[in-house]
């Protein structure tokens, strides 16, 4: 039982002033910053940057107690609104030594008072103070703590508030064993699984298992997203993922990050900024952008009918596609808008040359790689000399490592744009591929090394400038681990850049939008095909509806 003055400042302070001021303070400080929430989605943080934030949270006179207590109502209200009583009315509760035990116990408690049947599990005796003191009050209103795990085998929900962000260790002994039978339960029995802030068991930058790990059904990310949110490696532990706004000042965080963070989410209010990009009503089709493709071969047509595709979907003002003379007439009759080059051949069937008199810089940009093959190295090496905004990809950057003159891109005065999935980087980065698992630190290192703007292709997709900049890809689909569906992203890229160029706009802000658009295209034919039908041409035909139902998915 909780007595003498600890009672008594319990009693003051869940009658609530010190929370009600806080909360009428922040509503007063949100009607003055109607963008905060789309801001707030699109930073993502690294641990240590959460760290600083917080500690300006605290040092400005924020009581820990009374953040807790908010974050823990938020998490109990979403809770249930997922895991009705009626659904889910017995609940387990695994708390950790920190706050984030703290939270979870809060939560408990509020499940509680709701009418659920909580058990509560502390596999880690020593605790901080404010967490120990909310498992004795939870012991005052009778909540079970139990011994033993097994207790909670019959609970329809568990609760993870092991560990928050932050961990750097191994988890081992008897936590490690709690977290492999939680896990196996879900497996077996379905059992879901919330976790709040971030699973136990992540590394909070690189999403990374610290030997194990808790596999989430939900996440509730607290505050502000953190970085192994948007690491492919961690995509399996957190599962459906949800940032709770706990009210962190706009200004307390750009005090730590700057006004453009270099970590961001690319978010719909974010593209939609940028698309559809503007067209006067007077105006003409020179005036919205001049693209070349350079792809395809006789062994790989389909590459250059793809990319083509992806290109004309952007809304480009004028295509042009440079593939071998005898796939000329299958281009035409695919794309009778585009000016189809027909160029000399060798004897493989790849792209010998351009056609003579073809100027390079007369185009908006160029976009050159897709089903190339290894033997078209000559009209690489021109694209490379090109003044045109550029986009490899493919053979493209295999023959650009094969070459090995990447050094020069940063000498290049028009932007280029890398498009590598893990197998192309290794060859075009070795040294840094054997640095590093990680696909932040890789996306990085390459853009500030080749003086590119790096595309590293995967389940989310990261970009990089040479700055420093990134910005991360939230959402994707398995649909399009499909052959083709890069050909119609590098397609895309090259009509929106093509754009940006004719029209002064910045570059990085469309690679952006076409990597989202992609993405998107993807899960909304996943949706209606389900995932084993969006092939590569299916995708071409999910673009157009993308941007038409767009302002819905704001």
């Amino acid at each position: 039982m909780i007595g003498g003055d600890r009672a008594k400042l319990w009693t003051q302070y869940l009658s609530e002033p010190p929370v009600g001021k806080i909360v009428e303070l922040e509503e007063k400080t949100l009607a003055t910053q109607p963008d905060r929430t789309q801001k707030l989605q699109q930073i993502v943080v690294t641990a240590s940057q959460m760290s600083a934030i917080e500690a300006q949270l605290f040092d400005a006179g924020m009581p820990v107690a009374a953040l807790m207590e908010k974050v823990g109502g938020l998490l109990t209200q979403r809770i249930q609104a997922l895991y009705s009583r009626g659904q889910t009315p017995q609940v387990g509760i695994v708390v950790g030594p920190g706050h984030n035990g703290g939270d979870a116990l809060v939560v408990g408690r509020e499940l509680h008072l709701l009418g659920y049947e909580v058990k509560i599990y502390q596999p880690i005796a020593k605790q901080k103070d404010l967490t120990a003191s909310h498992a004795q009050y939870a012991a005052a209103l009778g909540i079970p703590c139990v011994n033993e795990l097994e207790a909670l085998r019959e609970c329809d929900l568990i609760i993870d508030g092991l560990f928050g962000f932050g961990l750097t260790r191994s988890l081992e002994g008897d936590v490690a064993k709690a977290v492999d039978q939680i896990n196996q339960w879900s497996q077996q029995q379905g059992k879901p699984i919330v976790s709040l802030d971030i699973p136990s068991g992540l590394h909070t930058d690189t999403g990374e298992v610290l030997g194990t790990a808790i596999r989430a059904t939900h996440t509730f990310c607290l505050g502000l997203w953190k970085l192994a949110f948007l690491q492919d490696q961690a995509l399996a532990q957190v599962g459906t993922a949800e940032l709770i706004d706990i009210g962190l000042p706009l200004s307390m965080v750009q005090s730590v990050l700057g006004e453009d963070p270099d970590l961001q989410r690319i978010t719909v209010d974010r593209v939609m900024a940028a698309l559809p990009l503007p067209r006067p009503q007077s105006t003409h089709k020179y005036k919205q952008g001049h693209l070349l493709l350079i792809c395809g071969s006789h062994q790989y047509m389909g590459g250059a009918i793809l990319t083509a595709l992806g290109a004309r979907a952007s809304g480009v003002g004028m295509l042009s596609i440079a593939v071998p003379e005898s796939l000329k007439p299958i281009m035409v009759a695919q794309l009778p808008d585009a000016l189809v080059l027909g160029c000399a051949e060798r004897d493989s069937g790849a792209i010998a040359n351009l056609p003579e008199g073809t100027e390079l810089n007369k185009f908006s940009a160029v976009a050159c790689g897709p089903g190339l093959t290894p033997d078209a190295e000559t009209v690489v090496r021109r694209s490379l000399d090109s003044d045109s905004f550029l986009v490899l990809d493919a053979d493209g950057l295999n023959i650009l490592a094969k070459l090995g003159t990447l050094p020069t891109l940063a000498k290049r005065t028009a932007p280029t744009i890398l498009t590598p999935h893990l197998g192309e980087y290794k060859r075009l980065f070795p040294d840094l591929a054997q640095q590093s698992r990680d696909r932040t630190t890789l996306t990085r290192s390459a853009a500030q090394q080749s003086g590119a703007v790096v595309l590293l292709k995967g389940a989310r997709v990261a970009i990089a400038n040479p700055g420093g900049k990134m910005w991360f890809n939230p959402a994707s689909t398995p649909a399009l681990a499909r052959g083709g569906s890069g050909d119609v992203l590098t397609g895309l890229i090259g009509g929106l850049l093509a754009q940006a160029a004719a029209q002064n706009i910045a570059a990085e802000a469309l690679v952006q939008s076409a990597v989202w658009w992609h993405s998107q295209a993807g899960i909304l034919a996943a949706q209606e095909r389900t995932e084993l039908g969006v092939d590569a041409f299916t995708l071409t035909q999910y673009l157009a509806p993308v941007l038409r139902n767009a302002e819905s998915l704001r």
